[in-house]
């Protein structure tokens, strides 16, 4: 075990308020509010959000969502691209539901209000890293999060049934005495009534709070992607799945050594509509890495422009795309050309300075087709959640119609009835809390160990990094102490995964361990949190590939 000892539970005031409804869902992107609006034909429905409702990751997203909508692709093709992507650990099953059931989730996407790209008539589909099919839906060039977030806040403002608390941030999970869920505890700051640390008793709780990003000092995520959702299901008991594939995407807006936080995406549609990568003195390097050569999966594009940087002694490589010029940037790519000219670079003219930068994170909480996580009664979909879909490397597009397919069947599982509403057992673990302040610390000992490349001393370094942080005194319970202690968890559970994966594969890369091993390998690995007293470290356990069967109708 080499994850640092993390807290049980968040020290936090005692609830001042209580409520009861049928359903909570945490989060408001693409696969929360999905599951929101399926879910209120089945009873009340309360959504949580961080931030205002349109803050997560869904509104970034810029190339699109991937789906067999073309009379010439196939869910048959699809499915087999996600499966060369996940570098033989996708599920099967869990990959056919998607590419599936796909195309009519997107077709009841644009029912809903969402409008995509169209050419004479027809839906103007583009293609990604990994595709062999233009299967990739978009909506105002390169907008397409920001649209689908549009109409689905829309859909949810227009239901009456659905409540919505913004500025809130969900604290722990509440369970009964059996460990199934019997609610949640959370912070409002300022909702009416509603105000402070307050207890809300529910039948079901859906995870869709997004990603980890904040984990590493440059990421494509926004500021509210703090790891909430994994760190709430692993205090909570629940089973996490593949924490070390940490996508990291090879076309990140470079804007010098300093900067920190979220950074601009250039979407893989640039290299899409024929862009290409080269190093500082022109060279195109992809060719003889893959044969789809710029436009091969994110790991070997990422990869690939690392080794370039390392062999050069660069900290980025440059994109070119001046070939398309100016009507064709500001029709197809309006988001990225406004983006690169606010930080004084124009697309038309000159080359774009890229480098890897944290985007998606392929594992997450362990669910199976129906979205139920390893506890009863909580749910999970998006990119908090494991489905099974991505394996070990996400392929382009698929997130959010992974978010979209998921949250419907748990939607639709649930329709087969609801659990009944539990007592909250007495919680004796003793709460923790991290310095709010360690952040910067955090980041840089993540992005040092844990970040693209990766070795076992590596590794091990951020673990003893992460053991200190945790060992400092923490101020005052509040929002930043606990995001940064959901953070902690989530890390020190990424570490011991990744420490224990010793082969390379997908968007794991170990310098130290540099082939692909089936033979030991060809499995995922689980990993669990213990209830031990104050804290307990993260233990990790490997399941074969193929010896799990996951419940599937």
């Amino acid at each position: 075990m080499t994850g640092p000892a993390v807290p049980q539970r968040l020290a936090a005031p005692e609830p001042g308020w209580t409520d009861t409804v049928d359903v909570v869902v945490i989060g408001s992107g693409i696969a929360g509010l999905t599951a929101a609006l399926k879910a209120r034909e089945l009873g009340s429905v309360l959504v949580v959000t961080k931030d205002v409702v349109a803050s997560g990751s869904t509104q970034w997203a810029q190339g699109g969502i991937a789906a067999a909508l073309d009379p010439e692709d196939s869910p048959e093709e699809h499915l087999q691209d996600t499966l060369v992507a996940g570098a033989g650990l996708s599920d099967p099953e869990a990959v056919r539901v998607l590419v599936t059931e796909g195309p009519d989730a997107v077709r009841d996407l644009i029912e809903l209000g969402a409008r995509f790209d169209t050419v004479d008539g027809d839906l103007s589909l583009g293609r990604e890293g990994g595709h062999h099919r233009n299967r990739i839906a978009h909506a105002g060039g390169d907008a397409t999060g920001a649209e689908i977030e549009r109409a689905l806040v829309a859909a949810v403002k227009r239901a009456d049934d659905i409540r919505l608390i913004e500025h809130a941030l969900v604290i722990d999970l509440l369970t009964a005495e059996d460990g199934a869920i019997a609610g949640v505890t959370l912070h409002v700051m300022g909702e009416g009534q509603l105000d402070g640390v307050g207890a809300v008793r529910s039948r079901v709780v859906i995870l869709a709070s997004g990603g980890i990003g904040q984990l590493y000092a440059a990421t494509t995520n926004p500021s509210v992607s703090t790891g909430d959702g994994m760190a709430l299901a692993l205090r909570a008991g629940a089973k996490v799945r593949d924490l070390e594939f940490v996508q990291f995407h090879p076309t990140v807006l470079w804007l010098g050594k300093s900067a920190k936080g979220q950074q601009p995406l250039v979407s893989e549609a640039v290299r899409g509509e024929g862009a290409f990568l080269v190093d500082h003195e022109g060279n195109r390097f992809m060719q003889g890495q893959h044969e789809l050569a710029d436009l091969a999966p994110r790991d070997i594009v990422a990869k690939a422009i690392m080794r370039r940087m390392l062999a050069t002694g660069k900290d980025h490589v440059y994109l070119d795309a001046r070939h398309f010029g100016d009507e064709k940037w500001r029709v197809r790519f309006p988001t990225i050309l406004a983006a690169c000219r606010s930080h004084g670079i124009d697309p038309v003219r000159e080359l774009i300075p890229v480098a890897p930068a944290c985007h998606y994170s392929s594992g997450g909480v362990w669910t199976d087709l129906h979205g139920q996580t390893s506890v009863p009664g909580l749910y999970a979909c998006g990119e908090v959640a494991c489905t099974g879909v991505h394996g070990a490397n996400r392929l382009a597009s698929n997130s959010l119609l992974e978010g979209l397919v998921f949250a419907r069947r748990i939607a639709a599982q649930l329709a087969n009835g609801l659990p009944e509403l539990r007592e909250p057992a007495v919680d004796t673990r003793v709460p923790g809390l991290v310095d709010a302040d360690v952040v910067p610390e955090l980041q840089r000992a993540m992005t040092v160990g844990a970040g693209v490349i990766r070795s076992a001393s590596g590794l091990s370094e951020a673990g003893a990094a992460l053991g200190k942080l945790i060992e400092q005194p923490a101020g005052e319970p509040g929002t930043p102490g606990w995001e940064v202690t959901n953070l902690v968890t989530v890390a020190s559970a990424l570490i011991e995964a990744a420490t224990a994966r010793e082969e390379s594969r997908g968007s794991h890369w170990r310098e130290d361990y540099p082939d692909r091993d089936d033979r030991h390998w060809s499995g995922n690995l689980d990993l669990t949190l213990p209830s031990e007293g104050q804290s307990a470290r993260p233990v990790s356990t490997f399941v074969p590939h193929g010896s799990e069967e996951r419940q599937h109708g």
